[in-house]
């Protein structure tokens, strides 16, 4: 409560383990509120990562989030489909790109990375990987126990 000001239907599940719940809190607060990549990106990949996943939930609490750091209703909208949207920036791209290989593949091509490594620095590169895998672990437990379905 003190964290988010009300307990969502995700928290009523995790407290049922309050280690997990502890441990799920401390990893997602950092990646969502400490990370050095910018909120437009990291919304972005949290979004395509619920799309690729098929977590409905997932997509529909960030969304608001995703508007609210500058992401237009019509790149959100673009990130449902099949491919990468095309009116995106050119880090948004990547950061997609990277997400799509994360979220699909797991293996990330050298080449794909090398370009990844053209926008974010070294601090960057982990950030967005741990915001990606950790949105693909959020996706998968929302998922796995139905919840939001």
């Amino acid at each position: 409560m003190a964290e988010r000001g009300r307990i969502s239907d995700l928290y009523q599940v995790l407290l049922n383990s309050p280690p997990i719940a502890h441990g799920w809190e401390q990893m997602l607060s950092a990646v969502r509120n400490r990370s050095s990549i910018s909120a437009d990106v990291r919304e972005l990949c949290i979004l395509r990562v619920a799309v690729l996943n098929n977590a409905p939930y997932e997509f529909d609490a960030h969304a608001p989030i995703a508007l609210k750091a500058g992401v237009s209703q019509t790149l959100i909208d673009a990130v449902r489909g099949a491919d990468i949207p095309k009116n995106c920036t050119e880090i948004q791209r990547e950061a997609l790109r990277l997400t799509d290989a994360m979220t699909r593949d797991i293996v990330v091509p050298d080449s794909l990375w090398d370009e990844v490594k053209k926008h974010f620095d070294a601090q960057g590169q982990i950030d967005l990987v741990a915001t990606i895998a950790a949105y693909n672990m959020v996706s998968r437990f929302l998922t796995a126990l139905h919840i939001g379905h």
